[in-house]
């Protein structure tokens, strides 16, 4: 199976897409940072001084540095707290983000620095490896090779063995482009299995469909756009789903279409009954399902967690058609639901059900707080 995810890592500057998975991994780690006191901003000490190559930049004035970004940065790259006239962020320190003024702010929007701003760690190991090799992917490396390792390990292991868990890895650039190659890999290996048929009409080319879910963000590449409804409701550049791609309502239990429903059960089964009926409607058109792609927990949507037996359910559905299950996890993994490493796993957890029947993606993609 598959799993696709990206990451960024110290000096190679690489990210990943990652095949197939499973396991809990604890939050040694983030519990280690939660008990170590940041002492530097920025990763330098408050005495540093910029070397010659910064020192411009960092001579700038608050408004100087306005006008500059209005004459060269295009409009549509958004600044935050823009109403505000706003920030000019200059430094961070654990949990801290300082601007230009000294003043310090809760950082609860940053989905990169999940260790921290400034972690000594890592701006030890980042400064380290930047001194010694900065180049691609394309050559041997004990880092990247056991940073593959890790990243595998993280995930649960199939009780049906390797087979059908997470073990390949893709380095990518980004979150956007591990969906995007996710999305391509299910294409390829969606045409693998048609091909294989003995009955296949070689003519004909049926169109490969995607199943996304209302709301949802994957992304800003062209593919991955397709399947964003959430850019589609803000945006211009494109303002719906393409015929290739059906479109599902969130499974909301509170604010969603079935906001009545008694209980989860009831909501698992009244809205994966929309990505069943978009298996049918594919398939009764000649055409295939590629794959199902989303969040365990909906991010951008509004930090919606579906209700539990929802995902299996959807899964069900999509492989009996044929497709496969991409779990999203650039903004949700790596322990930021608090009980599980990644948001696929949310619904299984305090579930009695046997290892098997226990939903494991065919396509993980990482990506954001793998940067940190």
């Amino acid at each position: 199976k598959i799993q696709s995810e990206s990451n960024k890592m110290g000096d190679l500057a690489v990210s990943m897409v990652l095949f197939l998975g499973t396991a809990f991994i604890a939050r040694r780690y983030r519990l280690r940072c939660h008990q170590q006191r940041f002492c530097c901003v920025g990763g330098a000490a408050a005495s540093d001084q910029p070397p010659d190559s910064l020192k411009e930049a960092f001579s700038l004035a608050p408004d100087k540095v306005e006008t500059l970004r209005s004459n060269y940065i295009s409009s549509s790259c958004s600044i935050s707290y823009k109403n505000t006239g706003g920030l000019q962020i200059t430094g961070g320190n654990g949990t801290r983000l300082i601007d230009v003024y000294g003043n310090e702010y809760l950082d609860t929007r940053n989905n990169v620095a999940h260790c921290g701003h400034g972690h000594p760690e890592i701006v030890e190991a980042v400064t380290y490896q930047m001194k010694i090799l900065n180049t691609n992917s394309r050559y041997l490396h004990s880092n990247a090779s056991l940073l593959s390792e890790k990243l595998s390990n993280l995930f649960p292991v199939s009780s049906r063995g390797d087979n059908d868990s997470l073990t390949k890895v893709f380095f990518v650039n980004s979150g956007s482009e591990a969906n995007d190659l996710a999305l391509r890999l299910a294409r390829a290996y969606n045409t693998k299995q048609r091909n294989d048929l003995q009955n296949v009409q070689k003519h004909k080319r049926p169109r490969q469909c995607i199943i996304t879910i209302d709301h949802a963000y994957h992304g800003h590449t062209l593919a991955t756009l397709d399947v964003s409804p959430y850019k589609h409701h803000q945006g211009t550049e494109i303002i719906e789903c393409p015929a290739y791609v059906k479109k599902v309502p969130y499974p909301d239990m509170y604010r969603g279409v079935h906001s009545n429903c008694k209980d989860e059960t009831e909501a698992s089964e009244q809205y994966s009954a929309y990505v069943e009926d978009a298996c049918k409607e594919i398939t009764s058109n000649g055409d295939s399902v590629s794959a199902m792609l989303m969040e365990g927990g909906m991010s951008v949507a509004g930090v919606i967690l579906p209700p539990k037996s929802y995902i299996s359910q959807c899964v069900r559905a999509v492989r009996n058609a044929g497709g496969l299950y991409i779990a999203d996890e650039v903004q949700t993994g790596f322990g930021r639901l608090g009980k599980c490493m990644w948001a696929f796993q949310y619904s299984n957890i305090d579930s009695d059900v046997d290892d098997d029947t226990v939903v494991l993606p065919d396509i993980v993609t990482v990506g954001k707080p793998f940067g940190n």
